[in-house]
């Protein structure tokens, strides 16, 4: 009878303990202070410059992304548990030398895009990674409160507090975040109901920003193809390579405006047109803000009381766990 009344009251801090997680997403609606709107930096990408570094087997801003954020992912759990109700598992733990599409391992490519243009075929090299939006939907949605946009402009997933719900890849126009199964908080709670591992994406190098720092991505780039610095200088001097090279513009306006800038030769309807679009491998078509009743909380970033409770319900079920093996 001990035994029987055990294992009830263990379903019961189980299912007190989801619920909790569960029913939290209402408490969101409660703010706290922080930034949130234009970034002070700005990224100017110029493709007039970028080759692609063709004589290296792996762009240079793509080696760098990898070394930096090398060990940055723990090692998922094996096996991995699957999800319910769509048991799909993604596991890139296996595959962490694709570099040719975004992945939890490889947070900027370099796309190829062959067009004609004048008359004649061109290529063109465009390096992909997180747009940093201003007033960014993957923030002001996180259930959990764990993407936040800095006032540097940068926009960052906390791994210690994501789920790998998505939610950000399905609000990005770009489907930017990737998710890594097996690993995060979600294993301590239910592991096959309660999120499926963790978001990951470009986040600007900010412990590198924070130390005044560029990006790696930045730092090396041969042709000095990107450049990082205050927005409105970044601006201005997109806007000026645009008018003399009788240019065109992506990320000025796209979803709301971005703190990337993309100057091109060439119409991005045009190289939208002719881009392989596959998942990882994000369009430069164009890009409405689609979440404008999001636009209030954008200014500031949601609360994280969901947080809070939930790891009082943990703390609180280990402790009873503890003592249910005594009672046992």
């Amino acid at each position: 009878m001990t035994k029987i009344m055990n294992l009830n009251r263990r379903r019961f801090l189980k299912s007190a303990t989801a619920s909790a997680v569960i029913g939290t997403s209402a408490l969101l609606n409660v703010p706290r202070k922080a930034w949130a709107g234009e970034g002070k930096l700005a990224t100017l990408i110029d493709l007039t410059q970028c080759d692609g570094c063709r004589d290296l087997e792996v762009p240079a801003c793509v080696s760098a992304c990898k070394k930096i954020k090398t060990g940055s992912i723990p090692e998922p759990t094996d096996p991995i548990p699957i999800p319910f109700p769509t048991r799909r598992v993604e596991d890139w733990s296996k595959r962490r030398e694709v570099f040719d599409r975004l992945t939890p391992y490889n947070l900027i490519f370099v796309q190829k895009v062959e067009t004609n243009a004048d008359g004649r075929k061109q290529t063109v090299f465009i390096p992909r990674r997180c747009m940093h939006c201003d007033n960014p939907a993957c923030a002001t949605l996180c259930p959990f409160a764990s993407n936040h946009k800095h006032e540097n402009g940068a926009v960052v997933i906390d791994p210690d507090t994501c789920f790998g719900g998505a939610k950000c890849k399905t609000v990005c126009p770009w489907e930017i975040p990737q998710r890594q199964s097996g690993i995060g908080i979600y294993l301590k709670v239910l592991p096959t109901l309660m999120g499926n591992g963790i978001m990951v994406k470009c986040d600007l190098c900010n412990d590198l920003l924070k130390q005044q720092k560029k990006p790696a991505c930045i730092e090396v780039c041969p042709r000095q193809s990107m450049t990082i610095g205050p927005r409105a200088e970044i601006f201005a001097k997109a806007e000026d390579l645009a008018k003399r090279i009788e240019g065109y513009l992506y990320g000025k306006n796209e979803n709301g405006g971005t703190s990337t800038i993309y100057v091109s030769p060439f119409a991005f309807e045009t190289l939208d047109a002719s881009l392989t679009k596959d998942p990882g491998r994000p369009g430069l078509g164009a890009v409405k803000r689609n979440m404008e009743k999001t636009d209030g909380l954008g200014k500031v970033v949601l609360a994280a009381p969901a947080i809070g409770i939930a790891a009082g319900a943990f703390a609180f079920i280990s402790k009873r766990k503890n003592v249910s093996k005594r009672e046992d």
